[in-house]
């Protein structure tokens, strides 16, 4: 399966750092056949942006050196190093204590897509027309939402919208979610975000954008433009990948 993507991580308008971070390969990282991961960082000064980064680095170095065969099992393996290496930092040094960071990990091969989530940042599949979220979000709003205690379309400017249920580094263990897509067709593309996007914007205006004209890297950076107009609260990182064949 041929793939294209582009990734791009703006600060926002109202934050002094940048606690997102983003990996992506198109080829093959160890076992996997590619890799795409965005992971937004919480925490005090500097600590938010160490976990996310310290989580994607070892999560990436243990695919690479990982001898499992199932894209589940090396990911989910990963994951929990990750945890552990994140927990460790933040038990260790006050200045680290309660950091943690959400993931989104996604791989591509001839069976599909396979999505791993912790937190709320989200992976999205455009086909067909239809935009439908693949994740389903570890926070208190979508748990509210789930409960009936909440509208969906309420979520997305609820005052508690940022408190997740679920993060990287902040427990012992971790507890991630798996999803997985069967069937692409090409010219699907996928949109892995941080909540800086997906806050700042409904999910019809990202529908939007992704589907109209332009190249991946013109239409992610519309998307970062956009949600920075929408007031760029957060720190915005999005990847798209296309499927080309």
């Amino acid at each position: 399966m041929k793939l294209s993507s582009y990734s791009v991580s703006d600060i926002g308008r109202l934050r002094k750092q940048n606690q997102d971070y983003v990996f992506t390969s198109e080829v093959p990282v160890g076992s996997l056949p590619d890799l795409f991961i965005v992971a937004d960082g919480m925490g005090g000064h500097k600590a938010g942006e160490y976990a996310s980064k310290c989580a994607v680095e070892t999560l990436v170095a243990q695919v690479n050196m990982s001898r499992d065969r199932g894209n589940v099992r090396v990911i989910s393996r990963a994951i929990r190093e990750a945890n552990r290496r994140v927990r460790m930092k933040a038990l260790s040094d006050d200045n680290y204590f309660g950091m943690g960071t959400t993931l989104v990990v996604a791989s591509i091969d001839e069976d599909g897509l396979c999505v791993a989530n912790v937190g709320d940042s989200r992976l999205y599949l455009i086909s067909g027309g239809e935009m439908r979220q693949i994740t389903t979000d570890h926070s208190l709003v979508e748990e509210m939402v789930q409960m009936g205690e909440l509208e969906r379309k309420s979520a997305r400017t609820h005052p508690d919208k940022n408190i997740i249920t679920r993060a990287v580094g902040v427990m012992d263990e971790v507890d991630v979610d798996f999803f997985e897509v069967e069937e692409l067709l090409v010219g699907d593309i996928i949109l892995m975000c941080s909540d800086g996007l997906s806050n700042m914007l409904e999910d019809r205006e990202m529908q939007g954008i992704v589907e109209g004209e332009g190249t991946l890297k013109e239409k992610a950076e519309r998307l970062v433009a956009a949600a920075n107009m929408n007031g760029g609260r957060d720190n915005i990182t999005v990847i798209l990948v296309r499927v080309d064949r």
